[in-house]
């Protein structure tokens, strides 16, 4: 990279930083529990809107793996999930009713509390429907991983968005508060996906899955991307410049390959397509405070009138972290 581009790099960094700073003023403190942090603890970072029913497994699911706090943005929720977060004994929560949009969907706020409380933690920023999996999460906690990664000299940790879906109707089968989502969404694609570069932060771009193939089969480059960076040592130097998708500074996207072979990663679970998901579709278009003018929702909501089933003869049930392995999707690189 030369040194322009380098130089336009930092500045770009200096800005998200700045503008998370101000947006600091649009969350009005619920409940801070942050002087209970301890220096070594593993941190969650999370905004939600209206999530009341993911989130008693979404908390369940990350105590279990080892983080020992959260701190989450609620964006006007009237379904009681603020009330049930300021509850929670590990959990701060901030409130606003600013847009979502305006803070660059959500990471302006993020940006901001992990400047504040994130430095020197590893932190984790998922949404309450993505559910880390990584190599050994079935023997050995999220900090043996992270751990491994402070021994290694490795500052992010990458995993792809794997979209999770049930065999027939998406409402066949109703959800309920705690329990797994994979007991009903239990299907994924284990092909069907692209990989490209981006050449300007030196991350790769993923697309595809059943998002892809059943709402933008006519235009696969407009589906969402599914590259994430969503586990990283933060200092307060760094700041994410797109969702989870990439970071600054540039190095913290150098995620896959490495000399000699390829970096260990993991999946994030997405379990975004349950029987909640076509009034949540149909809301969110509504509100219209998602990327690109909404096009995400405006494709769902066109499809789902058909009542789609994503399933198709090539899905294939999850079993676990090493079945991703084997299909490609993870790897554990060189950690044994």
């Amino acid at each position: 990279m030369g040194a322009w581009q380098s130089y336009r790099l930092r500045l770009q960094r200096k800005r998200w930083r700045i503008r998370a700073f101000r947006k600091r003023r649009e969350l009005s403190r619920i409940v801070n529990r942050t002087d209970r942090i301890r220096p070594s603890d593993l941190l969650c970072f999370s905004t939600q809107r209206n999530e009341a029913i993911r989130l008693p497994y979404f908390l369940n699911y990350y105590r279990e793996m080892g983080i020992n706090h959260f701190l989450i943005v609620d964006n006007d929720s009237t379904d009681g999930s603020l009330d049930y977060l300021a509850d929670q004994p590990d959990v701060s929560v901030w409130s606003t009713k600013n847009s979502y949009k305006r803070s660059r969907f959500g990471v302006d706020w993020l940006n901001w509390l992990q400047m504040k409380y994130g430095h020197g933690h590893w932190t984790l920023v998922v949404d309450p429907d993505e559910f880390l999996v990584y190599p050994f999460c079935d023997t050995r906690p999220l900090r043996a991983l992270t751990d491994w990664l402070d021994a290694s000299s490795i500052k992010s940790f990458s995993a792809m968005l794997l979209d999770m879906y049930p065999k027939g109707r998406l409402d066949a089968q109703p959800y309920s508060a705690g329990q797994n989502p994979m007991e009903i969404a239990s299907w994924f694609d284990s092909g069907n996906y692209t990989i490209s570069k981006n050449h300007a932060l030196g991350n790769l771009w993923i697309q595809g899955g059943p998002r892809a193939r059943v709402f933008f089969p006519e235009e696969p480059a407009r589906a969402p991307a599914l590259n994430k960076i969503p586990l990283v040592k933060w200092d307060r130097r760094y700041a994410y410049a797109s969702s989870t998708h990439m970071l600054l500074p540039r190095g913290l996207n150098q995620v896959f390959d490495e000399w000699g072979g390829e970096k260990a990663s993991g999946v994030l679970l997405h379990a975004k397509f349950l029987d909640t998901f076509t009034t949540k579709a149909a809301e969110e278009l509504a509100r219209k405070q998602h990327y690109a003018a909404s096009v995400e929702y405006k494709a769902y909501a066109a499809t789902l009138r058909d009542d789609p089933d994503l399933w198709c003869k090539w899905s294939e049930k999850y079993i676990n972290w090493r079945q991703l392995e084997i299909l490609g999707l993870m790897s554990k690189g060189n950690w044994a």
